[in-house]
């Protein structure tokens, strides 16, 4: 039975990205309605990998879960009174903070250099993912994202800050990625999935060509006519051949994703025992 609007239960998600799309999949089954807000910074590159693209083309399928578009709150309200999903939107925080009481609202936009607002009190539970966060400043519980030590921060220090040092993928780290020198508009006619070679033009900042680093197949790549500022990563070579990935989640999300559900389970059993002391 589709519960009634003041009880199912609502999530937003601030990003698009692959993260923030493997975390919605597991709310959803955990019996939420999952609403990723766009965030135009960083830009979104694991496009296949995300439910981002929804934004452009009304929906999106990720392994079994199909994500829509919602253009305004009357649609994401409505949603509520229907069986879980996941939803996409233009539509900020501000704009759906007056649909509803938010139940979980969750920071997992990854930007690692910005500072990041105070999520607490404009939800049940707030929870934030990756650098800057921390339980006494601004979140419910903070997940650290960081390969080799992703999980609950049980203590009240801060997630670990961006090191600018990049996970590798097979033998490869930093190398497999093509960064904006300045800010500019962006176009490119090359699709993700595409086996690229080294120095191929795989589009241009402003005018100014964007060389493939290496040979692979092209896992990421910024979606075509974005603004695109100084420094953020606008393409990424899978180099591992016949393992290369650029469609579903992956571990890494997988992991990110259980580590917020357990954030959520915990959180709720300790209110459960604080409203029922033995």
């Amino acid at each position: 039975m589709t519960q009634s609007n003041d009880h199912q239960l609502f999530a937003v998600i601030l990003g698009t990205n692959e993260i923030a799309s493997a975390v919605a999949i597991r709310l959803m089954r955990a019996g939420y309605c999952a609403v990723l807000s766009h965030d135009p910074d960083p830009p979104v590159i694991r496009r296949k990998m995300a439910f981002h693209d929804a934004l452009f083309t009304d929906t999106v399928q990720i392994e079994d879960v199909v994500a829509e578009r919602v253009d305004d709150g009357v649609q994401v309200y409505r949603a509520l009174r229907q069986p879980p999903r996941v939803l996409v939107t233009w539509l900020g925080l501000l704009d759906l903070l007056p649909v509803r009481h938010i139940d979980l609202l969750i920071d997992a936009r990854l930007q690692k250099r910005r500072i990041t607002p105070d999520l607490r009190r404009l939800a049940h539970l707030t929870i934030g993912l990756g650098p800057g966060f921390s339980t006494n400043f601004n979140c419910d519980v903070a997940v650290e994202t960081r390969p080799g030590k992703i999980g609950l921060v049980t203590d009240t220090r801060w997630t670990d800050a961006a090191d600018g040092v990049a996970r590798s993928l097979g033998d490869v780290g930093v190398e497999r990625f093509v960064y904006s020198q300045f800010a500019g508009r962006w176009h490119t006619p090359v699709e993700i999935g595409t086996r690229v070679y080294r120095d191929l033009v795989l589009g241009h900042l402003s005018g100014v060509p964007l060389l493939a680093p290496r040979d692979g197949i092209l896992r990421g790549i910024a979606r075509d006519g974005i603004d695109a500022p100084a420094g953020v990563k606008l393409v990424e070579i899978d180099p591992r051949g016949r393992d290369a990935q650029w469609t579903g989640t992956d571990e890494r999300g997988r992991a990110i994703a259980s580590a917020t559900v357990a954030a959520t389970r915990l959180h709720a059993s300790r209110r459960t025992t604080q409203r029922n002391p033995a």
